[in-house]
């Protein structure tokens, strides 16, 4: 009969060592998209249904712009940590590392696309 305390059990299983760090950026992140989704429903918001010219003109102003790419690296970084967690708990297997690439990638392409197309419409 083994009588192991918590502590000896998980003596010498290791840690992820990534855990403290992505608890911290998933905070930060969900903090900084707390005030930017009002922020950019409140700016954008007005646009909706407007001239294409009153539109262009809008995001042609550094404000909006700014916000807009903040908005969408902050969002899609967000994503890829929570994506990422959730692939962690529920694949097994190499189809894990596959899915977490592809995701990432996702995630990257989809932040360099809305930053130029924002840019394409800002200059």
């Amino acid at each position: 009969m083994a009588f192991l305390t918590d502590r000896k059990r998980a003596s010498g299983m290791g840690s992820a060592k990534s855990g403290t760090e992505h608890h911290w950026m998933m905070t930060v992140s969900s903090w900084a998209l707390i005030i930017l989704i009002p922020l950019f429903i409140l700016n954008f918001g007005p646009m909706v249904g407007a001239p294409y010219e009153e539109v262009t003109a809008h995001f042609a102003r550094p404000y909006p712009a700014v916000l807009a790419i903040l908005t969408i690296t902050v969002s899609f970084l967000h994503f890829k940590g929570g994506v990422q967690i959730l692939i962690e708990d529920y694949v097994h297997g190499p189809m894990r590392t596959v899915l977490i690439i592809t995701m990432i990638c996702l995630s990257y392409a989809a932040i360099a696309t809305g930053i130029f197309a924002i840019a394409k419409i800002a200059l």
